[in-house]
């Protein structure tokens, strides 16, 4: 219930937020409140500096920022991964509790969430913190869309086969945000997929990022898209080896 609060309270944040795109002024150093101080002319800001140091090229820009970003909150993904690991590897105690109090009564049902807080406890497993990443992700994600739009320089210039400012006219982006949005995650949730809440969020957020990409600016599906290719890489990296050691135990023991 809580993971699923959560996930709502991050779509619902989106929601809030992406409304602001009524405020259409150009960001500059002269822009007021905290939001424009602190999120959007900074990234406004890095996204220029590093696009006049490859002869004004915003698209490899946006892809060396994405990187910086991605490399900035690298402990914390690594932790989240690390968290993964450790739901993967209670699944088989917390289908036993499933199957223990399998009874739908109200009692029950209270009983199987005080044993499956105290499995989570044991093993030191936060079951919010696989929504913590996307919960941080959020005001980057909504800076990057305001410096986008508000920064004019990005909307003059093109990268590949679309233009930074407008939405791709081929969705070709929005299907690669998609994919690998959907890749991301499959990854992540390996061992997990008999979560009925886990494998509706497999599904449902792609489909969802296909759907913001269409209508946002080229240069944000750009974002998503680097950003999903260094979540896939560095999840192989930190959790592939790992796993498979982990099948092979699994299978030794059966």
């Amino acid at each position: 219930m809580k993971k699923k609060f959560a996930l709502l309270a991050a779509l619902a944040l989106l929601a809030v937020l992406s409304g602001c795109n009524q405020i259409n002024e150009p960001i500059t150093p002269e822009s007021e409140g905290i939001w424009n101080k602190y999120f959007v002319y900074p990234l406004s800001w890095l996204i220029v500096y590093v696009a006049n140091m490859f002869g004004e090229n915003y698209g490899l820009s946006i892809i060396i920022v994405t990187i910086i970003i991605r490399l900035a909150i690298l402990p914390l993904m690594i932790k989240q991964t690390q968290n993964s690991k450790a739901m993967q590897a209670i699944q088989p105690e917390l289908k036993a509790l499933q199957q223990k109090y399998a009874s739908k009564d109200p009692k029950t049902q209270q009983k199987l969430q005080q044993e499956t807080m105290a499995l989570f406890q044991k093993h030191g497993v936060n079951p919010l913190a696989g929504c913590l990443p996307l919960l941080i992700q959020m005001p980057i994600l909504i800076g990057f869309y305001h410096a986008i739009m508000r920064t004019e320089e990005i909307a003059n210039h093109n990268f590949l086969w679309f233009d930074l400012g407008n939405s791709d006219p081929y969705y070709i982006l929005p299907l690669i945000a998609g994919i690998t949005t959907f890749l991301q995650q499959k990854i992540m949730m390996k061992g997990m997929e008999s979560n009925p809440q886990m494998k509706m969020m497999l599904y449902v957020m792609p489909v969802m990022i296909v759907i913001f990409a269409i209508s946002f600016p080229a240069a944000l599906s750009l974002y998503w898209v680097v950003g999903n290719i260094f979540m896939i890489i560095q999840t192989y990296f930190i959790k592939g080896p790992n796993k498979t050691e982990a099948d092979q135990t699994g299978g030794a023991k059966k």
